[in-house]
């Protein structure tokens, strides 16, 4: 039997929640173009950022801790990753569109340059003069002008429901653009993404927290959720060190995922919400935790933030990132001639500093180190 694109879009409309957005739907792209015979438009999205370069380079990009620092840490893309299968999961459970969130998922951090959060920052201040570096309205610009793929059009040519709801992203850590449909808010399964966001990396930096020895098993009880969850599965601090780990981060992005279920089911309920254009002008975001839960993570989020991404080893490898990056920008700032022969018409149509933060922003973390050597290091020539 041959499934064809009619025939998934066909099983959109019957299976999934009236609020939910279906691909049938779709506002369409920028550049017109053919579907697919077999994949509906939000799985030639998916499958459109799966191969592209940005995404490709995500492994070498910083979670929390730098590539160098072990293989076993996550990187940009295994988070990217984790985002997608909670949102997955999410979305699963309320007949959500699973493609499109996962699209989203997967393109949300398309535009994060080298070193995490340290990275971003250095490029805010350093391309202070083309309006700063905000790692959401990068993806955006590199799925719709830096991605060179297509003869026809810049870019990937997502559909409009993939650039919504990468513009539309927003956590503690990431805001979203005020000037995309303003008043309204992103479709449910770009509200799903933003909490996979957050739970992720909540369970993952917890996870890398204590693999690596900077959180100690006997000071993460102080966290109430944690402390729940160790008495429920009858586990000791110090299996922590061992294989208790997984059940605890098991169990904590399993409950939260049952928890976030239940309170977006009773959000979209009590809104009313028939449509998609219904959940954009809710007036507020239904995508939601508990406030039982909403208080557990927060109180999470604040230990991680004070004993793992504020620890002393931490913050000594942002200070090497920002001049690691100072030092390049600044050194193809000032002499443009030196940027491979691309990157050099990039400054004749985009101005220099746009372009060298553009360039910039593509770095792994190792391409950086190995282009500082090579900018810096006198015994390189090359």
């Amino acid at each position: 039997m041959i499934v064809t694109r009619e025939d998934l879009e066909r099983r959109e409309a019957t299976t999934l929640a009236p609020y939910a957005v279906q691909a049938a739907r779709s506002r369409g792209r920028t550049h017109a173009e053919a579907e697919s015979r077999h994949r509906t438009a939000f799985q030639k999205d998916r499958d459109r950022v799966v191969h592209s370069t940005a995404f490709r380079r995500l492994e070498y990009k910083t979670q929390v801790f730098v590539n160098a620092e072990g293989d076993h840490y996550r990187t940009r893309l295994t988070h990217t990753l984790e985002v997608a299968q909670v949102a997955k999961a999410v979305c699963r459970a309320l007949g959500l569109n699973e493609d499109l969130a996962e699209t989203v998922a997967l393109a949300h951090d398309l535009g994060h340059p080298p070193f995490g959060h340290a990275g971003e920052r250095a490029l805010n201040r350093l391309a202070g003069d083309a309006g700063g570096f905000d790692h959401n309205r990068q993806s955006l610009r590199v799925v719709t002008e830096l991605e060179a793929r297509y003869d026809a059009f810049p870019g990937l040519n997502l559909t409009w429901e993939a650039l919504e709801g990468i513009m539309k992203h927003e956590t503690d850590y990431d805001l979203p653009d005020v000037h995309w449909e303003p008043g309204r808010r992103g479709s449910l399964e770009a509200q799903i993404v933003n909490l996979a966001d957050e739970m992720a990396y909540n369970a993952h930096d917890l996870d890398d927290g204590l693999r690596s020895g900077l959180l100690a098993p006997e000071d993460v009880v102080e966290v109430p959720l944690i402390a729940s969850l160790l008495e429920d599965l009858a586990l000791a601090p110090d299996a922590l060190r061992g294989a208790g780990r997984a059940a605890l981060i098991r169990e904590l992005l399993g409950r939260s995922i049952d928890d976030v279920v239940a309170a977006t089911d009773a959000a979209v309920r009590e809104a009313g919400a028939a449509s998609p254009d219904d959940v954009r002008d809710a007036g507020r975001v239904l995508a939601t935790a508990s406030e039982a839960m909403t208080q557990r993570h927060a109180e999470l989020k604040a230990f991680l933030y004070a004993r793992l991404y504020r620890h002393h080893r931490q913050l000594r490898m942002g200070r090497k990132a920002d001049r690691v990056l100072s030092e390049i920008f600044e050194a193809y700032v000032e002499m443009p001639t030196m940027l491979p022969p691309a990157w050099q018409a990039a400054v004749e149509a985009r101005g220099t500093v746009r372009a060298v933060t553009d360039y910039v922003a593509g770095f792994t973390d190792r391409f950086a180190g190995d282009e500082y050597r090579r900018l810096f290091d006198p015994a390189r020539l090359t």
